[in-house]
């Protein structure tokens, strides 16, 4: 009996619309879905994706919790590879969804440590949030030999600064409650006049504001894009 094949697809930011049209036929023809979500919620992934996953299809939900602790969420991944594992050693194909794309920063990437080298794998690239971000606010991102940054949020105040200082745009991910920290850096640089927050891009509850007006709280899904490079049109 041969193997099945896990797909990583990529599903975009969230608007059904930027699914490609090969993630929507592999997702249709799916016997097996797979998809990460929040332990005790609900599955953003398998939001984006509900029109296309099949009345018959299993599916395989991985609750993963949001902690620093890194043990909790990899166990949850040990445990959903070794799922998916039995589908694909019975010869079953299993699609596993992923918000963005499955090597940027996705979830998918978990799963592939675990199982490639196993089992024959395919990954269905997605648009990023980066680019989905940018396109939503108008802004153009590098021109001819700048430098791209991205950086996530998180990061100490000083790696924060110089991750920025070294390039010509930055898109910085995960803000949440980094936000305070965030615009303390971009003010200290001088460059808030040059950035722009957008939130939830795509989305019915969009923001896309320059970060002075931007909201005290801000959600996990937001980012800040930072550009002091030439323009490009000149």
């Amino acid at each position: 009996m041969r193997t099945g094949t896990l797909y990583g697809v990529g599903l975009g930011p969230g608007d059904p619309e930027l699914i490609t049209l090969k993630a929507a036929r592999l997702i249709a023809a799916a016997g097996v879905v797979a998809y990460p979500a929040l332990a005790g919620g609900a599955s953003f992934a398998r939001s984006i994706a509900a029109d296309l996953i099949g009345p018959a299809a299993q599916e395989i939900v991985m609750e993963v919790p949001m902690a620093l602790e890194r043990a909790p969420a990899q166990a949850v991944y040990d445990a959903g590879a070794a799922r998916i594992a039995g589908h694909l050693q019975q010869g079953r194909d299993v699609v596993c969804l992923c918000e963005g794309d499955p090597l940027f920063y996705g979830s998918f990437m978990y799963l592939f440590a675990r199982l490639s080298g196993r089992f024959a794998l395919e990954v269905v690239p997605g648009v990023t949030s980066v680019s989905a971000c940018a396109a939503r606010a108008g802004v153009a991102l590098v021109a001819r030999n700048d430098r791209f940054a991205v950086l996530p949020g998180p990061l100490p105040e000083e790696e924060l600064s110089a991750g920025i200082a070294r390039a010509e745009s930055v898109a910085i991910m995960k803000v949440g409650r980094h936000l305070g920290k965030i615009r303390r850096v971009i003010a200290a640089l001088g460059l808030e006049h040059r950035a722009v927050y957008v939130e939830r891009a795509g989305l019915a509850e969009e923001v896309i504001v320059p970060l002075a007006e931007a909201p005290e709280v801000a959600p996990y899904f937001s980012m800040i894009l930072v550009t002091k490079g030439t323009d490009p049109w000149l």
